[in-house]
């Protein structure tokens, strides 16, 4: 949230593993640091909203300095409106939207489902189905995935799955 720095750690990751990293990206010139020190993509969240508005100026600036396939948009959302400053925030912003105006300037989008996230109560496909429609980039989601028949669900419909709580549990293994 704005306090310390994880440059070492991340580095020492980024040796070891393909990875992408965000949190607290909020300019190319953070964005640009994190990809030298190995991360294969870097993740906007909170950045591409700007008074009220998507912040398409900072995803056109990030794409034509960094290349689109080193950028993943975060949208993270709580009662179908955007949130942002770790969820802290409610926007007046239709995820889909985000998807619509940001779509030519990176090459996936992670969608966080706030409102079932880490209950394990199942993420609903259909919010996907519609997120997916809507873009050639990859699509990947988040929230309250609970099974790997659900993540079977996800892939058959091109999306890829980020699965914690049903892992950390041990209710899917």
């Amino acid at each position: 949230m704005g306090h310390g720095s994880n440059r070492e750690l991340i580095a020492a990751i980024c040796k070891r593993l393909p990875c992408q990293t965000g949190g607290g990206i909020r300019d190319v010139a953070r964005a640009s640091e994190l990809l030298a020190l190995g991360a294969k993509r870097v993740i906007f969240g909170s950045a591409l909203l700007k008074d009220g508005a998507i912040n398409t100026r900072l995803a056109a600036a990030a794409a034509e300095t960094l290349g689109t396939d080193h950028l993943t948009f975060a949208i993270d959302s709580r009662q179908g409106k955007v949130a942002i400053q770790g969820w802290k925030e409610s926007t007046t912003i239709d995820p889909k939207d985000m998807v619509r105006a940001l779509d030519p300037n990176c090459s996936a989008f992670l969608y966080t489902h706030i409102d079932t996230e880490g209950t394990m109560t199942g993420f609903p496909i259909e919010v996907a189905r519609e997120l997916a429609a809507l873009t050639k980039r990859k699509m990947i989601v988040a929230g309250g995935i609970r099974s790997r028949a659900e993540v079977d669900q996800l892939d058959a419909i091109g999306v890829d799955a980020v699965v914690g709580m049903a892992i950390y549990t041990g209710a899917m293994q």
